[in-house]
């Protein structure tokens, strides 16, 4: 599986390293208040685009991954607790319960 996984990885960055060569011409980047930046390659404007989608994609999924993250660290504090309640309450396995204990004998 892990070789699929190095598989796909290395065709995904092939083919994005052609689409960057491919992409190098200079274009004109037009910016707030009529200011223009010339000649910057095109390469360059898709990846600043990119990474401020990916900014923003993780800034809106990071207060569920806190929230997720909260919840499960709760729930593990809850289950040692549990855990560590039940080998206080369980019953030592050397010592032995008589009989009469669970089910006493009554003459009929």
């Amino acid at each position: 599986m892990r070789f699929v996984i190095w598989a796909v990885r290395l065709v995904v960055f092939v083919l994005v390293l052609l689409f960057a060569l491919k992409n190098t011409e200079p274009v004109d980047v037009g910016l707030y208040a009529d200011h223009v930046i010339t000649a910057v390659p095109l390469i360059v404007v898709m990846l600043i685009a990119f990474a401020a989608g990916a900014l923003c994609a993780v800034l809106v999924l990071l207060p569920a991954s806190m929230r997720r993250r909260r919840e499960a660290a709760r729930l593990r504090r809850e289950l040692q607790r549990m855990r560590e309640a039940a080998a206080r309450d369980a019953v030592p396995a050397d010592t032995a319960v008589s009989p009469d204990t669970i089910a006493p004998l009554a003459p009929l």
